[in-house]
C-alpha cells in the first residue's frame, strides 16, 4: 500500500480541521432557521466548498480561477437549495431564480434582521447561511493549503460564527456549547499548525547540516507570533460567547435592534382615530368582511394603542426602537409563548381597505390566499408584544387568509378583582384633569386592593355611561375623538355620553392611575354564530375595549363598554371650572372621517420615488461595494505602482540614449539593477565583469564585455549594435524570473535596491 506523503497528509488534516470548524461555527446559525433545509445547505456549501480548494490545489489553478469557480458554483447550487420552486426538474437554475438569487443575496441580510425567529425557509433567506458558509470554507482551507501564513485560516470561522450570533435573536444556551467547540476546534489546530512548523523547521536544519536561513527563521518566528495572537482571539471569541448568555445590566442590543424598520405604525393615522367613521351611514351596514372559527363571544382586534400624548392614542412612540411600536416580517411560523386557546380564522376582504390586519390573540400563523397572496405576505407585517399585525398598502376586495393564533381567556370581574399590577411601567406622562381623579376617587372609595379598584372603576364607568355615536338623528349629541379635552367633556357632562373610543381611552387612563400597565384595542365584536359558519363583519360591530397586564405579566381583556340603554334628557352642565392640565397638547383639526381607508401622513404632501427594480438595485449595490473595494486596492496598491511605474520611466529614458554607446551602457545598467533588486549581491565597487560573475550566466559576461569595448574601445558602436544589447538584456531579465515564485517576482518589481535603497541589515 503506498504511504501518504507528508504533503498529501498534511492538506488531509488541514481539511479535516476546515470542516469541523466551519460546521460547529455553521450550527450557531441553527437558531435563526430551525428547519431541516438548513442543515442540508450547511452540508452541500462545505463539501462543495472542500471540493473547489482541493481541486484548484491539484490542478494549481491561480487565486481568481478559484473565486470564479466558487460563484459558478454557488449559481448553481444556489438555485436548487434557496428556490427550489425556480428550476427545472429540481435541479436546473432557471433565469428567473438567478436573478432571485442575486438578488437575494445583495438585500436578505437586512430581510434577515427585521423578521421574526425563527425564519425557516421564508423567502430566500437560506441565501446567508448559503453563501457565508461556502465562501468561509473555501477561505479557510485556501489560507491553510496554498499559503505560507496558515494561523489566518482559523480567523474565518470564528467570523462566521459570530455571524451567526449577530444575526439571531436572544441568545440561549446552545451558544455557549457550539462557540466553546468551536474555539476548542481551532485551539487545536493552531497547535497543530505549530508543531508542524516547528518540525518542518528542524527538517530544514537537517538539509542546511548547519542552521536555518535567516528567511527561514523569520517565517517561523511571524507564525508563531500569529498563533499567539489567535490564541488571543480565541480567548475574545469565548469571551463574547459567554457574555452573549450572561445577564446583563442593560438591554442587549443586537444587529436587529441597529436597523431600521421598513413599517413604522407613527407613519399612519391612529385606528382609534377613524372609529367613528365606521359608523358613518355608507359604512355602518357595509360588510367588511366574513371570518369563521371565531368563538362565541371572540373578538376580532385590529390594532393594539399603548402610547397617549393627549392627543391620540398611537402604537408605539418615535423613540420606541424594540418595543411595541416595532413591527418586523413574519416568517413561515412562531414558536408562540403565549397560553391560552388555539384558534384557526378563515378572513375573507369584502369592503374593508385598511392596512391592520383583523386577527385574534397571538400570532402563530398566517397564510395568505388569492391573486395577491404573494405581494400581502411580502407587506406583512407583525407585533407579538402587542399582537398587532399590519400590510402596507391595505387591502382589497377579495384577498383572503387563514389565521392560527393563541387567545388568552377573558377573565371574569371576580377573577379580575384578584390581580396585581404587571411588571411594565406605567405611563403617566399625561396629567389627568380633576374632574376624572375625583370620579376615580368616588368609584374605589372604601376599596382595597389594586384589582377590587379595578372592578370598581370600570363598574362605576359603565353604570354611569351610556352609548351614543352622534350620527343618527335620533342619537343624542356625541362628539367623536379621544384627546383629553373631549375625555374632561365626557365626564362633566350629565348625563356622560360616548362611545367605546371615549370609554376605552377613560378606563385605560384611570387604570394607569391605579397603578396598572393598560392599552386600548381598537377591533370588531360581532355578534358570532357557529365556529364553522362564516360571520359577516361589518362597520356597526367596530369597538374598542382594554387590556391591562396582571403580576405575571399577561395582559387580560376588560370589556369597558355601557350597556345599550334609553338615555335621558341632558341636565344642566356643573358649574365646575375644569383645570387643564399643562402638559395638554393643543388638538389637531379634525381629520376627515369619510373612510375607514388609512394611508401614510406624508402621502398627501410628497409623492414617494418608484421603486428600483430589484434587478437594479441589486446591481448598483453590487457596483458601490466593487468601488470601494476597488478604492480600497488603488490605495494599498499605489506605493507599488508608483515604484514599478518609475523603472519603467527609468528603462524608457535609458533605451532611448542619443548615441549608440550610451545606449548601451544604459542597458548594461538596466541588466545590472534588475540583477540587484533580484537579490544578487556583487562586491562594493565590483566591475562589470564582477557583477556578471555574481550574476552567474555566461550571456552576463558577454553582455559585460560588450558595455565595456563601448564605454573603452575607440571605435564607436552602430545603432545595430545598442539594438543587439537591449534584445540581449530584455532576454537576461525574463531569465531571472524564470523559476521564481509570483510572490518573488512582485517583490523584485517593486524592490528598491536598484534606486540605492536597501533594507536595514540585523545586527549580528
Amino acid at each position: 500500500m503506498r504511504t501518504p506523503t507528508p504533503s498529501t497528509r498534511n492538506a488531509l488534516w488541514n481539511t479535516v480541521f476546515t470542516v469541523l470548524a466551519v460546521a460547529a461555527a455553521s450550527a450557531l446559525w441553527w437558531p435563526i432557521y430551525q428547519v431541516p433545509r438548513f442543515i442540508t445547505v450547511a452540508v452541500v456549501a462545505i463539501a462543495i466548498g472542500v471540493a473547489i480548494v482541493i481541486l484548484g490545489r491539484a490542478l494549481r489553478l491561480p487565486g481568481f480561477a478559484v473565486v470564479g469557480i466558487t460563484v459558478v458554483a454557488y449559481l448553481l447550487v444556489g438555485v436548487p437549495l434557496v428556490f427550489p420552486d425556480a428550476t427545472i426538474f429540481g435541479v436546473l437554475p432557471t433565469w428567473q431564480g438567478l436573478v432571485e438569487l442575486v438578488t437575494g443575496t445583495a438585500n436578505s441580510w437586512k430581510q434577515l434582521v427585521t423578521i421574526l425567529l425563527p425564519v425557516g425557509t421564508y423567502q430566500g433567506l437560506l441565501i446567508p447561511p448559503l453563501a457565508g458558509i461556502l465562501t468561509v470554507t473555501v477561505l479557510t482551507l485556501s489560507i491553510a493549503l496554498r499559503t505560507r501564513w496558515t494561523a489566518f485560516a482559523v480567523v474565518w470561522p470564528m467570523v462566521l460564527g459570530v455571524l451567526g450570533i449577530v444575526f439571531g435573536g436572544e441568545i440561549g444556551w446552545e451558544s455557549v456549547p457550539l462557540g466553546l467547540a468551536v474555539a476548542v476546534i481551532t485551539l487545536v489546530w493552531l497547535v497543530w499548525l505549530g508543531r508542524h512548523t516547528r518540525n518542518k523547521g528542524r527538517d530544514t536544519d537537517v538539509v542546511g547540516a548547519v542552521r536555518t536561513s535567516r528567511r527561514e527563521r523569520r517565517r517561523v518566528a511571524i507564525v508563531s507570533g500569529l498563533t499567539a495572537a489567535m490564541i488571543v482571539a480565541l480567548a475574545a471569541f469565548g469571551g463574547a460567547v459567554m457574555a452573549s448568555v450572561a445577564p446583563a445590566t442593560a438591554d442587549r442590543q443586537v444587529l436587529r435592534s441597529l436597523i431600521e424598520q421598513p413599517f413604522n405604525p407613527r407613519s399612519y393615522p391612529s385606528p382609534l382615530s377613524a372609529f367613528r367613521s365606521f359608523h358613518q351611514p355608507d359604512t355602518a351596514g357595509m360588510e367588511l368582511l366574513t371570518v369563521s372559527g371565531l368563538p362565541e363571544g371572540g373578538r376580532l382586534r385590529m390594532a393594539t394603542l399603548d402610547s397617549y400624548d393627549g392627543v391620540v392614542f398611537s402604537a408605539g412612540t418615535e423613540e420606541d426602537t424594540v418595543g411595541s411600536g416595532t413591527f418586523v416580517r413574519v416568517p413561515y411560523r412562531l414558536d408562540q409563548q403565549a397560553s391560552g386557546r388555539i384558534v384557526t380564522l378563515d378572513v375573507t376582504i369584502a369592503g374593508y381597505s385598511s392596512i391592520w390586519v383583523p386577527g385574534a390573540g397571538h400570532l402563530r400563523q398566517i397564510d395568505f390566499d388569492g391573486a395577491r397572496a404573494a405581494g400581502l405576505a411580502d407587506d406583512f407585517f407583525y407585533n407579538d408584544i402587542t399582537g398587532s399585525a399590519a400590510v402596507v398598502g391595505g387591502f382589497a376586495s377579495g384577498d383572503s387568509y387563514q389565521v392560527e393564533s393563541v387567545v388568552a381567556a377573558t377573565p371574569s370581574l371576580t377573577d379580575l378583582g384578584r390581580i396585581r399590577p404587571g411588571p411594565d411601567p406605567v405611563d403617566r406622562s399625561v396629567e389627568l384633569p380633576r374632574v376624572m381623579t375625583e370620579r376615580l376617587e368616588s368609584y374605589t372609595a372604601g376599596i382595597s386592593g389594586e384589582g377590587a379598584k379595578l372592578v370598581a372603576m370600570i363598574d362605576g364607568l359603565t353604570s354611569d355611561g351610556y352609548i351614543s355615536h352622534g350620527v343618527g338623528d335620533d342619537e343624542p349629541t356625541s362628539l367623536s375623538g379621544h384627546g383629553i379635552d373631549r375625555i374632561t367633556t365626557l365626564f362633566t357632562d350629565r348625563p356622560m355620553v360616548g362611545d367605546e373610543e371615549q370609554y376605552a381611552v377613560a378606563a385605560a387612563l384611570m387604570a394607569r392611575q391605579l397603578g396598572f400597565p393598560a392599552r386600548v384595542v381598537v377591533g370588531f365584536l360581532p355578534a358570532v354564530g357557529p365556529e364553522s359558519a362564516a360571520t359577516p363583519v361589518s362597520g356597526d360591530d367596530i369597538s374598542a375595549w382594554i387590556e391591562v397586564q396582571s403580576s405575571d405579566g399577561t395582559w387580560l381583556t376588560v370589556d369597558t363598554t355601557p350597556p345599550i340603554r334609553e338615555i335621558p334628557e341632558k341636565e344642566p352642565d356643573e358649574p365646575t371650572t375644569v383645570s387643564r392640565p399643562q402638559s395638554v397638547v393643543q388638538p389637531p383639526i379634525e381629520e376627515p372621517e369619510t373612510d375607514a381607508e388609512q394611508i401614510p401622513a406624508d402621502d398627501s404632501l410628497d409623492e414617494e420615488d418608484e421603486p428600483l427594480d430589484p434587478l437594479l438595485a441589486a446591481l448598483l449595490l453590487v457596483a458601490q461595494v466593487l468601488g470601494g473595494l476597488l478604492l480600497l486596492a488603488a490605495v494599498f496598491a499605489a506605493p507599488f505602482l508608483a515604484v514599478i511605474a518609475a523603472k519603467v520611466r527609468r528603462r524608457t529614458l535609458r533605451r532611448s540614449r542619443r548615441t549608440p554607446s550610451e545606449r548601451i551602457r544604459g542597458g548594461w545598467q538596466e541588466f545590472q539593477d534588475t540583477a540587484v533588486d533580484y537579490g544578487v549581491q556583487p562586491p562594493s565597487s565590483a566591475t562589470r565583469r564582477e557583477v556578471a560573475a555574481a550574476a552567474g550566466s555566461k550571456r552576463a559576461l558577454a553582455l559585460a564585455s560588450v558595455a565595456d569595448r563601448a564605454t573603452f574601445s575607440l571605435q564607436k558602436p552602430s545603432d545595430e549594435d545598442a539594438d543587439l544589447v537591449w534584445t540581449a538584456v530584455d532576454d537576461l531579465r525574463r531569465s531571472f524570473s524564470r523559476g521564481r515564485s509570483r510572490r518573488e517576482r512582485f517583490r523584485a518589481a517593486t524592490s528598491l535596491r536598484s534606486f540605492g535603497i536597501r533594507p536595514r541589515r540585523p545586527s549580528a
